[in-house]
């Protein structure tokens, strides 16, 4: 104990006590400082059902900015030799279906028309210039055409519009191929961080344990699936079970560049949902299953991220584990995975 600290320490002990033996004095100085490290303890240990003692997410705040993993993202203008490379002559092909086209409605039904990748391509320039009502996902769909034009087409912006807007924009144009790149980037550092956990999960517990799901892009695992007896179609991230095929973990995966206000609120509150039911079913069933966040970015560190995930772990009493990368080594443990 430091001079100072231990002088303050007797000095509070003499004015609550007054003056008793100096060997006494030290005796309850040791005594003061166990209590403090025992309540330390008390906050930052989860014991769960007394099993398998958990180190807490809430423990890692006091320096949470390093513990979150940073994915590179493209410095401006840099990144715009991507996507002159990537956009080029998408905006150059684009300009000629214009040419070609008789209404925005014969546009769209053109580019349906193109070969992918190119189509859709085609697709999110279309949005952008003629339908931001329309999603890619809605119109990539080639059967459903028709229906996206009965429904939207009154809203389509005029072709002569379109024309007009296209011929006052440069050739090549860097800010709409900017947008575009942008927007292609969304859920990569999510990619990025599903990819790192498989692979470490496979160098550490390869050869004992079973694992599924998307290592990057790619299906879902279906908990109605893997799991005897479960109704709804809930997809998960990621499914750890014995060799055996007992399972053990499921597991959901979130990279959060930002995050805040009411999203920031959906997403912890949905959490605690899924949570509520997978914990329901293992004790309905009897399944020793547990829950796993892997949730990193520098979008935790913004608002109650932080403490609403340190809450839903301690909701699961050491059933639920919220973990960024950087904490599997120290956390996701086989005893927990066995617990």
């Amino acid at each position: 104990m430091e001079d100072g600290v231990r002088s303050l320490v007797l000095r509070l002990l003499k004015r609550l006590f007054g003056e008793i033996a100096e060997e006494q004095l030290e005796a309850l100085a040791l005594a003061f400082f166990i209590e403090l490290c025992v309540l330390y303890l008390k906050d930052c240990i989860d014991y769960g059902t007394g099993d398998c003692p958990l180190i807490s997410f809430s423990s890692y705040k006091v320096t949470a900015s390093k513990w979150i993993t940073i994915f590179d993202s493209p410095f401006y203008p840099d990144s715009l030799d991507e996507a002159k490379m990537l956009y080029e002559k998408v905006l150059e092909r684009f300009i000629e279906l214009v040419d070609e086209a008789t209404s925005s409605a014969n546009l769209l039904e053109i580019i349906t028309k193109e070969p992918d990748p190119l189509r859709i391509q085609l697709l999110r320039v279309f949005r952008r210039y003629v339908s931001p009502d329309t999603t890619v996902e809605m119109t990539k769909k080639k059967r459903d055409i028709p229906n996206i034009i009965n429904d939207f087409g009154d809203r389509f912006r005029s072709l002569e519009e379109v024309r007009r807007n296209l011929q006052s924009r440069p050739v090549p144009d860097e800010t709409l191929m900017a947008l575009l790149l942008e927007q292609s980037k969304r859920g990569q550092k999510g990619y990025d961080l599903t990819e790192a956990f498989f692979l470490w999960f496979d160098r550490v517990f390869g050869k004992n344990y079973i694992i599924q799901g998307p290592v990057r892009a790619g299906k879902d695992v279906m908990l109605d699936k893997v799991l005897d007896n479960w109704e709804a179609q809930t997809p998960a991230d990621i499914f750890i079970s014995r060799l055996d095929g007992t399972p053990l973990v499921v597991g959901f995966a979130r990279y959060d560049s930002d995050r805040g206000g009411s999203q920031e609120d959906d997403r912890t509150g949905g959490n605690r949902d899924k949570a509520t039911d997978i914990l329901r079913y293992a004790d309905t069933y009897k399944v020793a299953l547990k829950v796993f966040f892997l949730n990193d970015g520098p979008g935790l560190l913004l608002g109650s991220m932080w403490n609403d995930y340190a809450r839903l772990e301690s909701y699961g009493s050491g059933k639920i584990m919220v973990c960024t990368l950087k904490m599997l080594d120290e956390r996701f443990t086989q005893d927990w995975l066995e617990s």
